[in-house]
């Protein structure tokens, strides 16, 4: 059969389209298009196929393709007819249907069954658009100018059939000559009217004289109004900060059953989650750091319930856990090192207890066979971390390079690993269920899901044993300073080598996606400006100040030379020191300072071999504690203008962070100082924007094809140019938290938030609002007249009216999200509120470690009765459109 393809596109001198075919099984087919007029572009091909898979591409004078449709158009085709006409559109990954036809939209229609294609026989035309539609009363109707489609009468409009998820379909025979006028509509089913149609000018089709040729109309981006397009409200809560009856003193993935319960009784329609996978390093409470996963595959054992574990606990423990359990749960807070180690000695009382019908468990070896490519490498990287007491398997005495065919063995019954291997991977088993389990309930109540992911691997992970060559080792991942941490941030993270998972086209983080998609309809990528750049120190730093944006466009010797600058390589990259420094710095401890400074012949001092770096101090310090002055030598570290690069065996540099507020800085010239911070303005603010788009558009549009979750972008921080235009571009949700603007006003307004938006009040990183708001009072008045527009001076704490309003601030806008922490809801009710507010934040990042403890001072099964706080947030979200 024959299948003639037309398109509209404008395109520039040189460029042309090109039709890439995609066959299951097959290597995928590029056909050339040909431009005939008024932006349209033809193709024709032989096809003998029922379905097709294919996508658009505009390609430069070279063949090189410059932008590709994202979104994979599909067809079926009725054999009644020799040939298809069919009239596309290019197809926008930011168009309505494609940033809404994602997880959400099957999680809240979770009750829909597909209609039947329409039967082609003597029709003449297909009109098919993608239009998602999450109100399960409406349907899609088509409207037109001539008798066959109603002319215009919508008591006559043609009835589209929902094929799948978001697309509909309607055939229909069109004998009249004339050109086609149409548009789309929405039907009320309950109301059995139409309820409005497009807006805009018409559409068009030709018409088709020929029962022997189908004349397929594709249509994509149903032009909904904003109030008809999905608005959703949320709670952030981390699993083990719920806390309820069942409980073992911290929040379990069961308990997610009973914050649905509760979600679905206020209206609240997502539920966002922090990271849950296993960060077990040391069992200590270092490792309640949620971001520093040993495995981004593996779940946290601490999620665990014991009593819905497949069998029961042992007769003889049940007195003992009892009593653990109560204690545990009348913490305040949670005691990370008595959970996990009451958790693991209850895990291995049962799994001791009922090995051999584990064993023989058949889901438990199907569950290790769909997940041997993670869960091999987790289960002997746990025996061996155990085995040698620390996760840094470079200290371990066996096994520090990753062999595949030396692991596996651990799962052979003849191996002494076997039992403990077995163990782990049985626990992973567990967790799996009790999540899919959480996770199919929420569902069943329309509830979504969101989850987090970080950015960053820890450098003590699995990942970086098994798989070093796709990280930077040598380096660290973290942040500029902000407004929130003065020397900016270490995650301690290793960078990505992205040149090598490009290699692989990007295989794992597509792994990285799916495993996510068994649980989640939506995610929040952390520090989403990672894929953009990252800012890395090299590991001899310890304080993120010492970073820099990788990849970077450099400064170099030449453009030194070039702007005239006395570039000094010993003045401008080590720390500069002189007799005002070392008394600012250390003052009476001058002398003690001595011992790791030493003096040069013009009155300058620097640092001994043994002491010339921050690592080298940390790491003395940590056996030789010297009190005030540890910190004033780390911190003079940081004293230099420039770092340095090495980059295909040549140096270049980058400038220190605010450099022109160093003491280095200070005792330049005017006129250097002038030059270098010029310098600085173009390296920070100008050059870089290019390079970081054309990064990000590299590789997050393969990345991100590969799931249907929607996805949301922390973009917090220091934010390039390029960065809005990429996620918006890319349909990527922007975070905006009203008191962290990306512009240069105090506050972010939530009625200025645009559809692509999440709005909150404040985040787990974040003070709470009521802890903010007795941080700095100037600011807190400020808002309090500006922001919320009340008068006179405002109080000294913030009260549950106030909460209130501004709960109502992020509720009533246009943003598609609006997501609060559960601490701001339960501020809104002075019944509900902690009295022991410094409870209540969750992380401080300016505080590293920092211990991850926050628990709910209200049992959920406590908060489900509240019929009066119930009812006033849900009259909220009904009133704000968000039900």
């Amino acid at each position: 059969m024959k299948l003639y393809f037309n398109v509209g596109y404008s395109t520039k001198v040189g460029e042309k389209l090109q039709l890439v075919i995609t066959e299951e099984g097959a290597v995928s087919k590029t056909h050339p298009m040909f431009y005939t007029e008024n932006g349209l572009w033809k193709c024709e091909i032989d096809y003998f196929s029922k379905t097709v898979s294919y996508r658009y591409q505009l390609v430069g004078e070279k063949g090189n393709i410059l932008r590709e449709e994202f979104v994979h158009h599909h067809l079926n085709f009725s054999h009644h007819y020799k040939e298809f006409i069919i009239f596309d559109q290019w197809n926008n990954k930011n168009f309505p249907e494609n940033y809404l036809n994602n997880k959400i939209l099957y999680n809240k229609l979770n009750a829909f069954r597909p209609e039947k294609k329409p039967v082609l026989k003597k029709h003449t035309h297909l009109f098919r658009i993608e239009a998602p539609v999450y109100n399960p009363n409406w349907k899609i109707i088509l409207a037109g100018s001539t008798p066959s489609l109603g002319n215009w009468d919508y008591e006559n409009a043609l009835h589209l059939s929902q094929t799948g998820f978001g697309t509909w379909e309607v055939s229909v025979e069109i004998p009249e000559h004339e050109v086609i006028q149409y548009k789309y509509g929405l039907y009320d089913i309950e109301k059995q009217q139409v309820i409005d149609i497009e807006t805009g000018e018409n559409r068009f089709a030709l018409p088709n004289h020929s029962k022997e040729v189908l004349q397929i109309v594709s249509d994509h981006y149903f032009k909904f109004k904003l109030k008809q397009m999905y608005h959703d409200a949320g709670v952030a809560v981390p699993v083990f900060s719920l806390r309820t009856q069942d409980g073992f003193g911290v929040g379990e993935f069961f308990d997610m059953k009973k914050l649905a319960d509760w979600a679905e009784e206020t209206g609240l329609g997502i539920i966002q989650i922090l990271p849950i996978n296993d960060t077990t390093a040391n069992y200590t409470w270092t490792d309640s750091y949620p971001y520093a996963a040993v495995s981004v595959y593996a779940l946290h054992p601490q999620y665990i319930s014991l009593e819905n574990l497949d069998f029961k606990l042992p007769e003889d423990t049940v007195q003992e856990y009892e009593a653990e359990k109560e204690a545990l749960n009348s913490l305040d807070l949670i005691d990370y090192e008595k959970v996990i180690s009451g958790k693991w000695k209850y895990l291995k009382a049962v799994f001791n207890t009922n090995t051999d019908k584990i064993y023989k468990d058949r889901n438990f070896k199907k569950f290790i066979k769909d997940n041997e490519s993670w869960l091999v490498p987790y289960s002997a990287f746990c025996v061996l971390r155990d085995k040698y007491k620390t996760p840094n398997f470079n200290e371990w005495k066996t096994h520090k390079k990753y062999i595949a065919g030396k692991i596996a063995p651990f799962f052979t019954a003849k191996s002494k690993e076997y039992e403990t291997s077995m163990l782990h991977a049985w626990v992973q088993y567990q967790l799996h269920k009790q999540l899919k389990g959480a996770i199919d309930y929420m569902h069943s109540l329309g509830v979504s899901v969101k989850g987090d992911l970080p950015i960053g691997i820890y450098r003590h992970s699995v990942e970086a044993w098994t798989e070093p060559e796709l990280f930077g080792m040598d380096f660290q991942a973290g942040a500029p300073p902000d407004q929130f941490t003065e020397l900016g941030q270490n995650w301690e993270f290793p960078t990505y080598n992205w040149e090598a998972m490009k290699a692989n086209d990007y295989q794992w983080w597509k792994n990285r996606f799916k495993a996510l998609e068994q649980y989640f309809d939506a995610m929040r990528i952390d520090h989403i400006l990672g894929f953009f750049r990252i800012w890395r120190m090299p590991v001899s730093a310890t304080q993120g100040i010492l970073g820099y944006f990788y990849p970077a466009v450099p400064v170099t010797l030449e453009e030194f030379n070039a702007r005239h600058i006395p570039f000094n390589f010993d003045r401008y990259c080590k720390p500069f020191i002189n007799d005002d420094i070392m008394e600012k710095y250390f003052g009476e401890n001058k002398e003690e300072a001595l011992a790791f400074i030493d003096s040069n012949q013009d009155g300058t001092y620097y640092f001994k071999e043994e002491f010339n770096t921050q690592r080298k101090l940390y790491d003395f310090f940590r056996k030789n504690p010297h009190g005030p002055i540890e910190e004033q030598l780390i911190a003079l570290c940081a004293n230099v203008l420039f770092l340095i690069e090495e980059r295909n065996g040549q140096v270049v540099y980058h400038p220190r962070f605010n450099l022109y507020h160093t003491d280095s800085y200070h005792y330049l010239s005017d006129w250097e100082k002038k030059s270098l911070y010029d310098l600085y303005q173009d390296y920070f603010f100008v050059r870089q924007d290019q390079l970081w788009y054309e990064k990000a558009m590299e590789k997050l549009p393969v990345i991100l094809n590969a799931t249907k979750m929607l996805i949301c972008g922390e973009d917090l921080g220091m934010v390039p140019d390029c960065v809005p235009v990429v996620m918006d571009e890319l349909a990527i949700v922007a975070l905006k938290v009203q008191r962290m603007p990306s512009d240069h006003l105090p506050f972010y307004s939530p009625q200025n938030a645009g559809y692509l938006n999440v709005v909150t009040a404040s985040s787990h990183d974040s003070s709470t609002l009521r802890q903010w708001w007795q941080e700095n009072p100037v600011l807190t008045q400020q808002y309090f007249n500006e922001q919320l527009v009340q008068y006179g001076k405002a109080p000294e704490e913030l009260d549950a009216h106030l909460a209130e309003i501004i709960m109502k601030q992020h509720l009533y806008n246009d943003a598609m999200l609006a997501i609060f922490p559960i601490q701001e809801f339960l501020a809104t009710d002075k019944e509900l509120t902690n009295i022991e507010m410094h409870h209540e934040r969750i992380n401080n990042p300016a505080v590293f470690p920092h211990y991850w403890r926050y628990r709910m001072h209200v049992q959920l099964e406590d908060l489900k009765g509240r019929s009066d706080f119930n009812q006033k947030i849900s009259d909220w979200i009904r009133d704000s459109g968000r039900s």
